[in-house]
């Protein structure tokens, strides 16, 4: 086990980075199709083919997600996905044409350095291209490539964030993994220890504020406007599940979210989590500990974004303030 999404067997990931214009994407690709689900909340959300995901709807096979930055232009990253996968023959046959279902989600990562650059078609099919069944890389790369967070006092006090990635075996032999990418409203709290490890940096330089408590005092302002913000992921399973179940863990990894990131799932951003299920592992499916490992390991990535960034666009990164410990 390696704490990656691609500890999954059968899914293949990679990213595009672009670091020179702070934007980038990241697509995790299941050749063989997996059952897809997924969980839109928060008030700014922007995504592409997540109704025919829910429960209710025809389609029940998923054979990529993309995370991109960009904000709604990031979505276009997405066509060059459903290309690539068209041209290997991987999609439903439908008549004489493949399609691909490839779901995506974006964040807001537009004048960290450049308004003007952000992915498109060309990127995602490089994602693609360097997609595979290696450890994905994790911070400032990807779809973390312009992330930060804590932007209670505007981006002049936040931190940079990243993409991480965390997995874990049950006992019945099932893996559960998560890909986090991390550009969040609120600061980040180690849910293990209740410890701040990102909020708003102080005027003086010297610690963090509170992000709850400036929001319950009204003293945060409109210094991070609608739309700016958004955590995107998908927690993944070798586990054979139903398009119901599958749709349950997009649910409750949104706790993952919660228990890492406060305040949560605000008007400001458009929290987003897929999920798949690829059902290559054998054995009973026992959905409660599913559910709890669907916590965890998106927790942890989220943990794994923050660690793993590096500072950019003149935000800096934990990892790169003296006075944290």
């Amino acid at each position: 086990m390696n704490s990656a999404i691609t500890d999954v067997e059968g899914l293949e990931a990679g990213h595009y980075t672009d670091r020179d214009n702070a934007t980038g994407c990241t697509v995790i690709i299941c050749r063989q199709g997996a059952v897809g689900g997924v969980d839109v909340r928060g008030g700014s959300p922007g995504t592409r083919e997540t109704d025919l995901l829910r429960p209710v709807h025809r389609v029940d096979q998923l054979h990529a997600v993309v995370l991109s930055g960009g904000s709604a232009f990031g979505l276009d990253a997405a066509s060059g996905v459903v290309s690539y996968l068209e041209r290997e023959g991987i999609g439903f046959q439908v008549g004489p044409a493949v399609v691909p279902i490839v779901s995506s989600a974006i964040l807001f990562d537009l004048g960290l350095i450049t308004a003007q650059v952000r992915p498109g078609a060309e990127e995602g099919r490089l994602a693609c291209l360097a997609a595979n069944g290696s450890p994905l890389e994790e911070g400032s790369v990807g779809a973390g490539t312009g992330a930060t967070v804590a932007k209670g006092r505007g981006r002049a006090g936040a931190v940079k964030s990243g993409l991480g990635c965390a997995s874990l075996r049950l006992a019945s032999g099932v893996v559960v993994a998560a890909v986090v990418a991390v550009n969040a409203y609120g600061g980040i709290w180690d849910h293990r220890s209740g410890k701040l490890i990102a909020g708003p940096r102080r005027e003086d330089g010297q610690g963090f504020e509170d992000p709850v408590e400036l929001s319950l005092l009204g003293t945060s302002g409109d210094a991070a406007p609608p739309l700016t913000n958004t955590t995107i992921g998908l927690v993944a399973t070798d586990a054979a599940l139903t398009k119901e179940d599958v749709n349950y863990l997009a649910g409750v990894s949104h706790d993952g979210l919660a228990l890492t990131i406060r305040p949560c799932h605000t008007d400001r951003d458009g929290d987003t989590m897929f999920a798949m299920a690829t059902g290559r592992a054998q054995g009973t499916v026992d959905l409660t500990a599913l559910g709890t490992a669907a916590v965890e390991v998106t927790a942890a990535a989220v943990l794994r974004a923050i660690n793993a960034a590096t500072g950019l666009g003149g935000v800096p990164a934990i990892g790169e303030l003296d006075w944290v410990n």
